[in-house]
Formats: structure tokens, sequence, C-alpha cells
């Protein structure tokens, strides 16, 4: 038996997160929300009613660790 302790990642890659991001995005636009602003006002609340049903999109994003999101927004801002 194995005690060690194990530390698994709420996304396999970050592709998996740009795909539903993708799908959440063109979700929100379809259904003629401003994506960004929903995407933000999710981010910062936690509150899935920002993010449409539409195409499952409030479960995708639901996927998304908002922690691991972040780091990845800001990490990419900042090596532009």
């Amino acid at each position: 038996m194995e005690d060690a302790t194990r530390k698994f990642d709420a996304m396999d890659s970050k592709a998996e997160m740009r795909e539903i991001l993708s799908s959440v995005y063109n979700s929100l636009k379809v259904k003629g929300y401003n994506p960004i602003n929903q995407l933000v006002g999710y981010i910062l609340s936690e509150d899935p009613t920002y993010i449409t049903n539409y195409n499952n999109a409030r479960t995708l994003i639901c996927r998304i660790d908002r922690d691991e999101l972040l780091q990845e927004l800001l990490r990419r801002y900042l090596e532009k």
C-alpha cells in the first residue's frame, strides 16, 4: 500500500482549459451576452449564473479551477 499524498490537478492540461474557455465564450456570444464581462463576473464572484446553460457552458466552466485560471491568465498577460 502506498502512503504518499497525491496531488490532482483540476484540469488535465492547459489545452483543455483553453477548449473550455473557448466553448463558454462562444456560447455566451451566441446567446447575445458580452462574453468578457460575463467571464470576469464569474471569475470574481464564482457565481455560475454569470454563465449561460446554453451548450452546457455553465457545467463546463465549473470544471476549471479559478485559481489556476487566474494564474494562467496572469502568466500569459505578462509574457506578452
